[in-house]
C-alpha cells in the first residue's frame, strides 16, 4: 500500500462516501478500458526490494528515519517497521540487455545503502525473514512513523473487535502465538516484480503469473526460520496471510479466488463485492485519478495483484505485481528470479491467449502452497501429471522461459547468463532456504551466527548455489 493518508481515525460517513466513490471509479475504469483509453505499451518491468537494517549483533535496528536522512535518495521509502526499508528502481522496457541494466542499477543503489548504514554503525540485509528476529521486535514502538501504518493497524483490530491476531504455522516445527498488532507483517521482506502489460492482454498475463507461481516459489524460497523455529521453505507466505487477518473470513492476503476470464477489471469488481472498505481516506481529485480504487486495492494483497498506474504522459496502465518472492539471497539471484518469471509468464501468456487452458485455478493454488512449504522437492501437478518442482523446471520450464524471453527481445547473452544461474541452483538443489537449513545443521550454529555468515556471503555477491558452509 504505497499511498499515505492524512489521518488515521474515520467516521461512518467516511466509509459510506468512500464506498460510493470506489464504485464510481471502478465503473469508470471499465468504461475507459473498453474505450481503449488504457496504455498499450509493450511489457515494462520494475522492482520493489525490501531490506532489513541490522545492528552490530545482527539483530533488527529500528533506525529507518536516521537512515533515510543519511541515504537521502527518493528511491528509498519506509516500510511497516523502523528496522525495514523499501528500495525501488526506474521501470524499463523489457528488451535487449535490460536485465544487465537492472542489475547494475540495483548494485549501485545498494552500494549507497551500505555506505549510509555503515555511517550509522548498521548493516543492510536482503532476506525473506531475518533469522534473528524475535516476536518482541514486532511491537508498536517499532512501527514506522507513517499514518497509513497506524491507520491500518487500528482498522484491522477494529474489524477483529479487538481480538488478538493468531499465528499458527505447522511446518518442520509448529509455531503458535497471539499478537495484538499487525506488526507481525514486518517479519516479511520481499522482492516484488512488476510487469506492465498492454491492457488487452493484462488478464492473460495475470493468469499466467498465477500458474507460474508454484515453480517460481519452489526455486526462490529463502525464509525457512521464524522466531527460531524451522517452518516452511518460504514461511513468508503463511506468515503474511495470517498477520493482517481481519477475522471476518475474508483473507486480505491470499492466492486469490479465480482466474480472470474476460478482462482484468474482474479483479477490481471482486474487490468491491467481497472486501469491505478498510481505510476510507477521502480524496478531492477527479475520478480519473482513481485514488479510492487504488487505495482499496492497496489493502487487498493477492500474491499476484493487478495494479493501476500511469505512464509519464498520464495515460492509465495496468501492471501485474508478482509478490511471491522473498528478498535475497543476492542481487544477481533476485535478477535471475525475475528473468525466469518474465520469460515463463510471457510463454504461458501466449498459450493462454490461444485459448489453451493449462490448469485449473484450484490446482495452481495447491501447487503454490506445496512449493512454499517444500521448495524444490515439492510434488506439484503439471499437465495432469505429478512431478517434482525440480524436475519440472529442469526438463520443461527453463526452455519455456527461454522462449518467452526470446519473444520479447531479450539478448541471448542475458538469457543464457541469468537462466544459467537458475539452472545451476535448481540442479544442485541449493536455494537460500536450503542453504540456511543445512548451515544450521552442519555448523550447529545459532541464528546470530547464521545471519553473520549469510551476510558475508551476500556481500561477496556470488549466487546462492555456490555458497559453502
Amino acid at each position: 500500500m504505497g499511498q499515505e493518508v492524512s489521518h488515521q481515525h474515520f467516521s461512518e460517513s467516511d466509509f459510506t462516501l468512500f464506498a460510493d466513490r470506489l464504485k464510481k471509479e471502478t465503473s469508470l475504469l471499465q468504461e475507459m478500458m473498453l474505450a481503449g483509453e488504457f496504455s498499450s505499451h509493450l511489457p515494462v518491468g520494475g522492482f520493489e526490494v525490501e531490506a532489513c537494517l541490522l545492528n552490530k549483533f545482527c539483530c533488527p535496528n529500528p533506525i529507518n528515519q536516521e537512515f533515510f536522512k543519511t541515504f537521502n535518495n527518493p528511491l528509498a521509502t519506509p516500510e511497516l517497521a523502523k528496522f525495514n526499508i523499501e528500495l525501488n528502481n526506474q521501470p524499463l522496457l523489457l528488451k535487449s540487455s535490460v536485465f544487465r541494466d537492472f542489475e547494475k542499477d540495483l548494485e549501485q543503489v545498494f552500494k549507497g545503502t551500505d555506505k549510509a548504514a555503515d555511517a550509522l554503525d548498521s548493516r543492510i540485509l536482503l532476506t525473506g525473514i531475518l533469522p534473528t528476529l524475535r516476536a518482541e521486535h514486532c511491537c508498536l514502538a517499532n512501527m514506522s512513523e507513517m499514518k497509513r501504518y497506524h491507520a491500518l493497524n487500528e482498522q484491522v483490530l477494529k474489524a477483529r473487535s479487538g481480538k488478538p491476531i493468531k499465528l499458527d504455522i505447522n511446518g518442520v516445527q509448529h509455531l503458535q502465538l497471539t499478537h495484538r498488532s499487525v506488526m507481525l507483517e514486518a517479519a516479511t521482506t520481499s522482492f516484488q516484480v512488476h510487469l506492465q502489460t498492454p491492457w488487452r492482454q493484462a488478464h492473460h498475463y495475470y493468469n499466467a503469473s498465477i500458474i507460474a507461481s508454484a515453480p517460481i516459489m519452489a526455486l526462490a524460497g529463502n525464509s525457512p526460520y521464524l522466531f527460531g523455529k524451522q517452518l516452511w521453505h518460504e514461511t513468508r507466505i503463511p506468515l503474511f496471510e495470517q498477520a493482517v487477518d481481519t477475522g471476518d473470513g475474508l483473507k486480505r492476503v491470499s492466492f486469490g479466488t479465480a482466474f480472470a476470464e474476460n478482462d482484468i477489471t474482474e479483479c477490481f469488481f471482486e474487490n468491491i463485492r467481497e472486501y469491505p472498505v478498510l481505510l476510507p481516506m477521502l480524496f478531492d481529485d477527479e475520478p480519473k485519478a482513481f485514488n479510492h480504487l487504488r487505495l482499496h486495492n492497496g489493502v487487498i494483497w493477492r500474491w499476484n495483484r493487478p495494479l493501476l498506474g500511469f505512464d509519464d504522459d498520464g495515460t492509465p496502465h495496468i501492471r501485474i505485481e508478482h509478490r511471491i518472492m522473498p528478498a535475497g539471497p543476492t542481487i544477481v539471484d533476485m535478477i535471475a528470479n525475475a528473468v525466469f518469471y518474465y520469460g515463463l509468464a510471457q510463454d504461458l501468456m501466449e498459450q493462454l491467449q490461444d485459448k489453451s487452458r493449462l490448469t485449473s485455478f484450484s490446482q495452481a493454488k495447491q501447487n503454490f502452497y506445496q512449493a512454499a512449504q517444500f521448495g524444490l522437492t515439492a510434488k506439484i501437478i503439471w499437465d495432469d501429471k505429478e512431478v517434482s518442482a525440480q524436475q519440472l523446471i529442469l526438463d520443461n520450464l527453463l526452455l519455456r522461459a527461454e522462449s518467452g524471453l526470446q519473444h520479447i527481445g531479450i539478448d541471448s547473452d542475458s538469457i543464457q547468463h541469468y537462466l544459467g544461474i537458475i539452472a545451476k541452483r535448481v540442479e544442485v538443489g541449493q536455494t537460500g532456504a536450503v542453504w540456511q537449513i543445512e548451515h544450521i545443521q552442519q555448523k550447529s550454529c545459532d541464528m546470530q551466527q547464521l545471519t553473520r555468515d549469510y551476510l558475508q556471503h551476500q556481500h561477496q555477491g556470488e549466487p546462492v548455489h555456490t555458497w559453502s558452509h
